[in-house]
């Protein structure tokens, strides 16, 4: 969607606060159905729940494909998000469970550098069908190609039922609240994926437009932010994860959530620039960005134990993508746009340095309450 931003803000005659409300959309309803999930998803075999939860995200991504309207596809996309949301976090709770606390990051970094080969192979081809046909090409090529995925996930995916055994295999919807909402650091897990959010996510939505509107970039060029970027973190993803098992998850959250400040500073203040030099400031911030959301996902999966750890990753989701979803709000509250001077018929940005200076705060607020956080035991 992020990437397609330049076309539908022309395509649709759209303002930046209502493209911000169509990313939002996504995340608003991924929150919301979070939270009524995170009752149920623990009561049923990981496998069972990974396929409904699939099946209605193919269907939502296939009709985002045929909306004919911004409206449509605002409704379509909250459709997706619902099911997506819960998606991530049951994906994340499945790795967890596999996987102990000790070679964790290592295991979630190499799902997070899927993410990356999804950036290098998709965003472009998905750029290049938009281009080619229309905006509704991507959507119709994902939805075809998680159906898929679908089929792989009945043929491959073992089932996972260790979680139901022993005495919180039938929790009652309090018993899940208190044993989450009731403990200290599980609330503080919360908290601190709340305000990562908001120093990551405000800057996201609006990277595409600012390049094309302020940098000179053309929108087939934007490939090449995805191409670059997800190239380099299909590396440093696991990396990063042997690195935070080997020198501790916090002390490598920590030297990312610093570095990334430096390229978030960069990015939002962007002058018209050599598209290589671009490609350099937005590889780094692809590189530390991802690099501090390794290690701080590997701590927030260890603040809760194993039998509640569906419910809490659900919950945790729905934080994330609401959080998300209000960052996005937030930027696009504070954006306004103009005729640009380098790209022919698009749109500048004005205001961008502030949400930069709005998510550098929120990620130096981040580093402190990640000092916060402790594991469970066995989890």
């Amino acid at each position: 969607m992020m990437p397609l931003g330049p076309q539908l803000m022309r395509l649709f005659d759209i303002t930046p606060q209502q493209f911000s409300f169509l990313v939002s959309s996504y995340s608003f309803s991924a929150g919301g159905a979070g939270i009524l999930v995170a009752f149920l998803i623990d009561r049923f075999d990981r496998k069972s729940a990974l396929k409904v939860i699939y099946i209605g995200f193919t269907i939502g991504t296939l009709a985002c494909a045929f909306a004919p309207s911004y409206e449509i596809l605002l409704l379509t996309r909250s459709v997706a998000g619902a099911f997506g949301g819960v998606l991530g976090a049951l994906i994340l709770s499945i790795v967890s469970d596999a996987i102990p606390i000790e070679r964790r990051a290592a295991g979630i970094g190499f799902v997070m550098a899927a993410f990356s080969v999804a950036s290098v192979f998709g965003v472009p081809f998905g750029l290049y069908l938009a281009s080619l046909f229309s905006w509704h090409a991507p959507f119709l090529f994902l939805g075809g190609f998680s159906i898929l995925v679908t089929i792989f996930i009945f043929s491959y995916v073992p089932p996972m039922t260790d979680h139901l055994r022993g005495e919180h295999s039938s929790q009652n919807p309090l018993e899940i609240i208190k044993r989450i909402l009731g403990r200290r650091n599980p609330l503080i897990g919360l908290l601190f994926t709340s305000i990562l959010m908001f120093g990551h996510f405000t800057i996201i939505p609006f990277i595409a437009p600012y390049m094309v509107g302020n940098v000179g970039f053309t929108e087939q060029e934007l490939t090449y932010i995805y191409l670059v970027g997800g190239g380099l973190t299909i590396f440093s993803s696991p990396l990063v994860g042997k690195m935070a098992d080997r020198y501790g998850k916090i002390k490598i959250f920590t030297v990312f959530g610093l570095l990334v400040l430096v390229p978030i500073y960069i990015i939002t203040n962007l002058e018209p620039i050599p598209l290589w030099q671009a490609l350099v400031v937005s590889g780094l911030f692809f590189i530390m960005a991802n690099g501090r959301m390794v290690p701080s996902t590997t701590m927030v999966t260890s603040v809760i134990k194993p039998e509640n750890r569906g419910s809490f990753m659900s919950i945790r989701s729905s934080v994330q993508q609401i959080s998300s979803g209000l960052a996005a709000m937030l930027a696009g509250t504070l954006i306004s746009e103009t005729p640009s001077i380098v790209t022919s018929g698009a749109k500048a940005l004005l205001g961008y340095e502030k949400v930069g200076y709005i998510a550098i705060f929120f990620s130096l607020i981040a580093l402190l309450v990640a000092q916060l956080l402790r594991s469970e035991k066995g989890s």
